[in-house]
């Protein structure tokens, strides 16, 4: 069992304002994996007001772009030398399957490598000449750290969330305050325990574990300059009407939806087995799975026939097992709340194809669900317009390329979605139209160079790259007089 007895706040572990631990508990069998104190809204006030110090007094912000560099270097180097030990904590914690959290590793570090290009090429400060050649002034453009982040971020892929914010919130020079799950402590301090070795000055980087009444009370307090949030879209919206009140900065990342399209020429061998990893990953808790399948007309069935083959050959148990494809939900009241989703399909009237609401066989200890699979779905039902976050696809026919589109874009969210054609050209056109913020064409990987977010519902501003770089900045325009020749 592990124990976590302290908070660390400003790059140090300090005694928290209360000792009454949490019980970190498997989602396997919940049984107890550690127990660890929790941050409240005292603890808030000191993680703060050692951010604040850091930049206002300390020397972090007014570092060279190449030490800061240099740090996050250190940073991404001491979590690869401790990944097999990361991925396991992750899956023991979240019951995310040992080969995600095992593959999500070099996904990490070329995450913080897309950044360190980023910083490295980014244009930290510019001379403009002036449009007008006899205008006597030239101006200094100057991209400058905000100031205190507070990045809050969910449960489902602890290590991914914190970093895709930490880390450009570091480069551009920002201190940050970062609140994590309450199910991810443990993970999470190891994340502190690697901050602890990069050598960040004091006050720069804080790691608190909070429940969501904290959460409000970090975002919510008046020497916040930023808040990059990553979670649901209910909460996205508070944050962000709070955010207003304060004209604090903020980004927020937030539900999905997501649709793939199988065009009629896709090879659906290839497009099904793509599904199994765009949209079942992570026991199907991402807010990128792509759970709504849109079939055409003419393949309708034999597409619901691949997806049933698939679907019923997923290893479902522990976690830990190597074999293991989908591990348990991480809470039961999450399990919970997939099964009710599953409820409301077969209420619905879609067809059940597979799967149901009924815990597999033998797992009743833990939060498992049986992965489903819903065809003859209608585009107004819950289960085609709400998103689920768990194992749970539903496949819905289209009439031809306009009405798929139309299916596809007829959702609240706007995060992800795929298209599938043995025309890559013919795919990218399609992709072209459809109104969300990332878009894979037969599978291809998201990248970590271009910038990544979503439209509609599915959120605020972007992450990753330069793009993302610069979320964390604020430009400041001095103009120069020109010297005039005596």
């Amino acid at each position: 069992m592990i124990t976590r007895n302290q908070l660390f706040v400003g790059g140090s572990w300090t005694t928290p304002s209360s000792s009454e631990p949490l019980d970190i508990v498997s989602p396997h069998d919940n049984s107890v994996l550690g127990r660890a104190v929790q941050a409240l809204p005292a603890d808030v006030d000191r993680a703060v007001a050692a951010a604040r110090t850091a930049f206002d007094e300390g020397p972090w912000p007014r570092t060279a772009p190449a030490e800061r560099i240099a740090v996050i270097r250190r940073l991404n180097a001491l979590r690869e030398e401790r990944a097999d030990e990361i991925a396991a904590l992750i899956s023991a914690e979240n019951g995310s399957a040992l080969w995600f959290t095992k593959a999500g590793q070099p996904g990490l570090t070329r995450q913080a490598n897309a950044y360190l290009k980023a910083a490295e090429e980014f244009g930290w400060e510019r001379t403009l000449e002036p449009s007008d050649p006899a205008a006597p002034f030239r101006s200094v453009v100057r991209r400058e750290a905000v100031g205190v982040v507070a990045a809050i971020i969910p449960w489902n892929s602890p290590f991914s969330s914190a970093l895709a914010k930490i880390i450009p919130a570091l480069l551009a020079g920002n201190t940050v305050v970062l609140k994590v799950s309450p199910e991810n402590t443990l993970s999470m301090s190891l994340l502190a325990d690697l901050l602890a070795g990069t050598g960040l000055p004091e006050g720069v980087v804080s790691v608190l574990p909070a429940d969501r009444e904290t959460s409000e009370y970090l975002v919510k307090h008046p020497d916040i300059d930023k808040i990059a949030f990553t979670g649901s879209t209910r909460a996205g919206r508070r944050i962000a009407s709070l955010a207003g009140e304060q004209l604090k900065r903020v980004s927020l990342e937030l539900g999905g939806k997501s649709a793939a399209v199988f065009l009629p020429d896709a090879d659906l061998a290839a497009a099904i087995q793509g599904v199994k990893f765009g949209s079942l990953l992570n026991n199907g808790e991402s807010c990128i799975a792509q759970t709504r399948i849109l079939a055409p007309r003419s393949r309708y069935e034999e597409v619901v026939a691949g997806l049933k083959d698939l679907v019923e050959s997923l290893p479902v148990g522990d976690p830990a097992d190597e074999k293991t494809f989908i591990g348990p939900m991480i809470r039961r009241d999450q399990q919970q709340r997939v099964l009710d989703y599953v409820r409301t399909g077969v209420a619905e009237g879609a067809r059940l194809v597979t799967g149901g609401p009924d815990v597999p066989a033998g797992l009743e200890a833990g939060n498992y669900v049986t992965p489903t699979l819903f065809a003859d779905v209608d585009p107004s039902m819950r289960i085609a317009q709400e998103e689920i976050f768990g194992p749970v696809l539903v496949v819905l026919p289209y009439d031809d390329e306009d009405d798929a589109v139309r299916i596809a874009n007829d959702s609240e969210y706007g995060l992800s979605g795929g298209v599938w054609s043995a025309d890559p050209a013919h795919a990218l056109a399609v992709a072209r139209r459809i109104r969300t913020g990332t878009v894979t064409v037969n599978g291809a990987p998201i990248g970590f160079d271009g910038p990544f977010g979503g439209f509609k519902a599915s959120g605020l501003g972007r992450e990753y790259g330069a793009v993302g770089l610069g979320t964390y900045t604020e430009y400041q325009t001095i103009t120069i007089p020109e010297e005039k020749d005596r």
